[in-house]
């Protein structure tokens, strides 16, 4: 009798495991309601509260973020451990290769090859109990001219409902237009959302959404301050950066956009959660080079609002070059004496150390490249 139960424990837990790893008890889906969409994991709502990138995720978790978005596969299995364990999800990318960067949709043996990779991607992280959704391209539509793009798109959506049926599908665009929009309601019917990547534009994303069509819910797949192309320039064409106080409230106003709409938009992913060069090593990256957070960073944490004890960071109340801002185009002259004013306060009157970066201008760019 010992032996029987011994046997039927074994069995049991053979079993649970077995389902838990398929996936069974971290099930994703989308569904519509009597008011628009909504997403659910394991049957209850879920708001994605979400940050682009794969680092400082205890600093995601400590002000109430529960998602992070990837943009490729490479190191996806260390990537959905390091989450779970903080209980944060992944909205898993796989990156589709894009036309400017030398891949021709015209090729179909290359096409193939490109969907027998995802297909080994899928398989291999379907089951993990992070895994929230699949992010089917990034932006694929910047700077194409070859329409086809969209059918590998929907085979690569079509295999995922077919390997993963736990899981929703989503592809992201830069920006939206009226002509995509179609395109994709047309040869991509395997994607359940739309994710859109916009900063200057999200004003008016949602009345787009509805003018141009789209029918299913959608997501901010990336938002943040203005883009370096919405900026303005100086007398000799340089996009001019807003400093880390004037993006914090970019990021501010922003999210007042993306909270208003409940009915279609199932949350966000903020860009970027971690450091990054383009345009400038700073123009984007929430964090520093040496991973301390800005003032962005507090931002969120009043919006998602689970840590109010948290230390804040430094405000730039304003940075001046010989009296004037950078909005003024100020030129100096070689060997000539600069004046460089400063204010900077802190919330809880800490005391700030100071550390002066002098830089050219940087030619590398890397605009909308993969984030591995």
């Amino acid at each position: 009798m010992n032996h029987l139960k011994t046997f039927l424990f074994i069995l049991f837990t053979l079993t649970f495991c077995g389902l838990y790893s398929q996936g069974i008890y971290e099930k994703t889906e989308v569904v519509k309601t009597n008011d628009g969409f909504q997403l659910l994991r394991n049957g209850q709502p879920y708001y994605v509260l979400g940050a682009g990138g794969d680092t400082h995720l205890k600093e995601l978790a400590d002000v109430g973020g529960n998602s992070i978005r990837t943009w490729a596969t490479g190191n996806g299995l260390a990537v959905l451990d390091s989450a779970h364990k903080l209980g944060i999800t992944v909205c898993m990318g796989l990156w589709v290769n894009h036309e400017r960067h030398g891949f021709d949709y015209n090729d179909e043996y290359a096409i193939k090859a490109q969907l027998k990779g995802f297909e080994n991607a899928i398989l291999e992280l379907k089951d993990h109990p992070a895994l929230l959704m699949w992010a089917v391209g990034n932006e694929v539509d910047l700077f194409y001219t070859n329409f086809k793009v969209w059918q590998a798109v929907e085979d690569i959506a079509a295999m995922i409902k077919k390997l993963d049926p736990n899981h929703p599908t989503m592809t992201v665009t830069a920006g939206i237009d009226v002509a995509e929009v179609n395109m994709i309601k047309e040869f991509c019917p395997s994607i359940d959302i739309l994710g859109i990547n916009t900063y200057g534009g999200i004003g008016p994303l949602a009345d787009q959404i509805r003018k141009f069509g789209w029918k299913k819910p959608y997501m901010v797949t990336e938002w943040g301050p203005y883009g370096h192309w919405e900026s303005p320039l100086t007398s000799w064409g340089v996009s001019v950066e807003a400093n880390s106080s004037q993006k914090a409230k970019m990021r501010k106003d922003s999210y007042v956009h993306i909270q208003k709409d409940s009915k279609q938009c199932l949350g966000s992913y903020c860009f970027l959660w971690g450091h990054k060069q383009e345009q400038t090593p700073t123009w984007y990256g929430i964090f520093t080079e040496d991973g301390k957070g800005t003032e962005s960073v507090d931002v969120l944490n009043s919006y998602w609002a689970k840590n109010p004890n948290k230390n804040k960071a430094p405000l730039l109340n304003s940075f001046l070059l010989n009296e004037q801002t950078k909005y003024q185009s100020i030129r100096v002259n070689k060997r000539k004496e600069c004046l460089f004013t400063i204010d900077v306060s802190d919330p809880e009157n800490d005391k700030l150390t100071f550390k002066y970066e002098l830089q050219k201008e940087n030619n590398d760019k890397k605009q909308g490249e993969i984030l591995k």
